[in-house]
């Protein structure tokens, strides 16, 4: 069952500091003194957020999809650079993702697909920012040796 409403709550703190709760009950601070003369930055800015919003959301559909194409995945990072408008609104003008899943005898084309499924079809937060940022994405596989388990 999938929740197709989905609430949350942002409460000023302090400064230009933000608690942000999820409907689903986890909290997180958001701070926007990057962009002010505070000596103190205390969480990401929401724009940083959003950007790790989209790393988690293809992260966990590349980890589902590997998992059943049955790839033994050891590890997986998103790296994630944006460029942003210079003018306000400074709204992001392209995202680039670099991928790098380790894991035991990975198939390169399956791994691809994984993440070319994710950015394309599943990952609701890529194919949302897709209709506006030009999204560029990069595989890099490190292949672990197999333990010797005897």
């Amino acid at each position: 069952y999938l929740m197709t409403k989905m609430t949350s709550k942002v409460t000023w703190v302090s400064g230009l500091r933000f608690i942000g709760g999820s409907g689903s009950g986890h909290g997180a601070i958001m701070d926007g003194s990057q962009t002010s003369s505070s000596k103190e930055v205390l969480g990401p800015s929401p724009m940083e957020m959003v950007l790790m919003g989209l790393g988690g959301c293809s992260g966990i559909d590349v980890m589902h999809i590997l998992e059943r194409m049955r790839q033994t995945v050891t590890g997986c990072k998103v790296e994630l650079e944006g460029e942003r408008a210079e003018e306000s609104p400074r709204v992001y003008k392209k995202i680039h993702l670099i991928y790098t899943i380790s894991g035991n005898n990975l198939s390169q084309p399956r791994v691809e697909e994984a993440v070319r499924l994710s950015n394309e079809k599943y990952c609701s937060v890529s194919v949302m920012l897709n209709a506006s940022v030009k999204l560029t994405r990069e595989v890099k596989i490190v292949q672990d040796p197999v333990a010797n388990l005897g």
